[in-house]
């Protein structure tokens, strides 16, 4: 079964992520632990890794059962056809969730970018290498057309 891209509502992305599990999905919204400051304090807070979006795993017949969710707003489509991520990607997010890897940055691939393959040696084992400065990597994610920069 594929793994596809699913627009929610802006900031309700965990709701909906466990509304779909909760209805039997097999779905992945990879967070990450930001610290944001407020007039008195400085709190970290867990927020989604992909703005606005949720993988979901199902068969191609069984994709608008997840409109009974709300917040669940369409598909994203390419070329015409809904966005597929490959199981290599959506395992390399799980990992770094798994592996509390330090996300610093998420941002959008740009058009020509160059991108060349190394061999990551962190808890990321497949994906597309964007540069490795120091403590810190690139890892693109390129069915979603987004870079995530890690720390090792």
């Amino acid at each position: 079964m594929p793994w596809y891209v699913l627009i929610t509502k802006p900031k309700s992305e965990k709701k909906v992520a466990d509304r779909l599990a909760n209805m039997g999905i097999n779905v992945c919204c990879p967070t990450r632990i930001e610290r944001r400051q407020w007039s008195d304090r400085v709190k970290k807070v867990e927020v989604p890794l992909l703005p606005s979006m949720v993988l979901v795993n199902l068969q191609d017949r069984e994709r608008s059962m997840v409109f009974q969710v709300p917040g669940a707003l369409r598909y994203l489509f390419w070329l015409g056809q809904p966005a597929e991520v490959s199981q290599e990607e959506v395992d390399a997010l799980k990992e770094m969730k798994n592996n509390q890897a330090n996300i610093l940055e998420v941002s959008k691939l740009e058009e020509g970018a160059e991108i060349e393959l190394e061999n990551l040696g962190s808890g990321v084992k497949k994906g597309i290498v964007k540069r490795v400065s120091g403590n810190q990597c690139w890892v693109v994610l390129k069915n979603l057309g987004y870079v995530v920069k890690i720390r090792l």
